[in-house]
């Protein structure tokens, strides 16, 4: 750093982060998806957190990449209640069998909503016509843990036959894939994305 150089100024949850969550943070979140597989590996991953740290998971990603066929949805939903029982022995993942579970149950979801209507990236990005959410917070304590819209989406997707989408978990959802902009205002992806 030189000294005409500033330090980056990030979100406050992303400081002291080690190097994989400064990257996830500077390079992934807030970042519109419009993958099917991507889409899907964040709605797996953010079920998975549940209760958890979200480095928890992120140093566990690649293991879930490796165990969940790189997230294609289609294999997933096909894997055998033996398949899923084989990962609750992987320590390379977290080994809740609900959470396991849910990965093909929601794979299957997926793909009923693919059917229905065309992808999920038309169904998640329809509940945002379509454009990101650019909110202006300026202040950690200025993001909410879920909103009206993560509500409804949330409960569309109950009906659905989703499982582990409860409201906080689809905000984080929405955030993870850029379909609410929620870095604050003095963060430097705040403009990026």
């Amino acid at each position: 750093m030189t000294a005409k150089s500033k330090p980056l100024v990030r979100c406050r949850w992303a400081d002291g982060g080690n190097d994989l969550y400064l990257a996830y943070h500077d390079e992934e979140w807030g970042v519109p998806l419009h993958d099917d597989d991507k889409l899907f590996e964040f709605l797996v991953l953010e079920g998975a957190q549940a209760g958890l740290s979200w480095s928890t998971v992120l140093n566990k990603r690649e293991a879930y990449r490796r165990v969940f066929h790189g997230f294609d949805i289609g294999r997933v939903a096909r894997m055998t209640d033996a398949a899923l029982e084989k990962l609750l022995l992987d320590p390379g993942i977290i080994r809740n069998r609900q959470k396991v579970w849910s990965a093909r149950n929601n794979a299957r979801a997926a793909l009923k909503v693919i059917d229905e209507v065309g992808s999920l990236d038309a169904y998640f990005w329809s509940f945002v016509d379509g454009k990101p959410i650019r909110s202006h917070r300026r202040g950690h304590g200025d993001v909410p843990p879920r909103t009206d819209l993560s509500d409804k989406l949330s409960k569309d997707m109950q009906k659905r036959g989703f499982n582990f989408v409860g409201s906080t978990i689809i905000y984080a959802h929405m955030q993870a894939t850029g379909m609410v902009n929620d870095h604050l205002v003095t963060c430097f992806r705040h403009d990026e994305v």
